[in-house]
């Protein structure tokens, strides 16, 4: 922990190293075609530590800027999210650009 706890408008911020859970859902920025979403049957909250490296580049920035409750749209560029390798398994292509909505559930 940083022993640094910020609050913006009264709402618990993410910080370095913190537990977060989000819904998320994971679109394709160009056409918007989803991939993953944690709303969806059998799916779940998603939980990483922040801006530790956990999670794809573009995503710990994001949530970086984020509060407790927040929903936000995180759009990046393909070297921000999975790189030259894309993603297979969910159908993310080399180099793509891709966007996230994500909904701050809780930071422990």
């Amino acid at each position: 922990s940083s022993g640094i706890n910020a609050e913006y408008g009264g709402a618990k911020a993410v910080s370095k190293g913190a537990s977060v859970t989000v819904h998320c859902t994971g679109m394709l920025t160009d056409g918007m075609k989803k991939f993953w979403c944690t709303q969806d049957p059998g799916q779940r909250p998603f939980t990483f530590n922040a801006g530790v490296g956990q999670v794809i580049a573009g995503w710990d920035a994001g949530c970086m800027t984020m509060v407790l409750g927040e929903k936000s749209r995180i759009t990046m560029t393909g070297d921000k999210g999975y790189g030259s390798g894309g993603f297979p398994a969910w159908k993310i292509p080399p180099n793509a650009s891709l966007t996230f909505e994500l909904e701050v559930l809780s930071i422990n």
